[in-house]
């Protein structure tokens, strides 16, 4: 079963070696893609969480009036976003140079968070690996909350402590 074994090693009575003390080792290290959950479950049912945010933007201009550029900045950064998962689907396919997960995590902060997540489903990048999505949900996390920060008035606060 190829599992993975530790022992201590002692002589028998007619002098041959044998094991003692056998125990299975279990990993202690950091997850593997085997105890994430299975791509199947995951699904396109992530991508609620855009028409979820659609619906969080609504409600926050009605609220506070953010600047017409966030929103172009969403749709642009979410575009350059999918093309560059595309361009590295592709380059992972060709075995060529990558691109770094820093700089996807960074486009993704930065606004591209939509586009990541559609590509994600749809070219199925990066959404099986179980480091990446958690660092990736790290990063929407934090764009929505730095949304909300700069569209509420705790940005006038934040301004004056600046």
């Amino acid at each position: 079963m190829n599992e993975l074994l530790w022992f201590e090693v002692e002589l028998g009575p007619q002098g041959k070696k044998r094991a003692k003390n056998v125990e299975l080792v279990r990993r202690t290290t950091a997850r593997s893609e085997a105890d994430c959950e299975p791509p199947a479950s995951r699904g396109i049912g992530t991508l609620v969480w855009i028409p979820i945010f659609v619906m969080l933007y609504i409600v926050v201009g009605m609220l506070w009036q953010p600047p017409l550029v966030l929103a172009l900045i969403y749709v642009g950064a979410s575009v350059v976003t999918y093309c560059v998962y595309a361009i590295d689907k592709s380059a992972a396919r060709q075995g060529a140079s990558r691109t770094p997960e820093t700089t996807l995590h960074l486009l993704a902060v930065a606004g591209g968070w939509p586009g990541a997540l559609l590509a994600q489903q749809i070219l199925r990048h990066k959404s099986a690996k179980c480091e990446f999505r958690v660092v990736f949900w790290c990063t929407v996390i934090l764009n929505v909350s730095g949304f909300l920060l700069i569209c509420s008035p705790m940005r006038q606060l934040l301004l004056a402590v600046l």
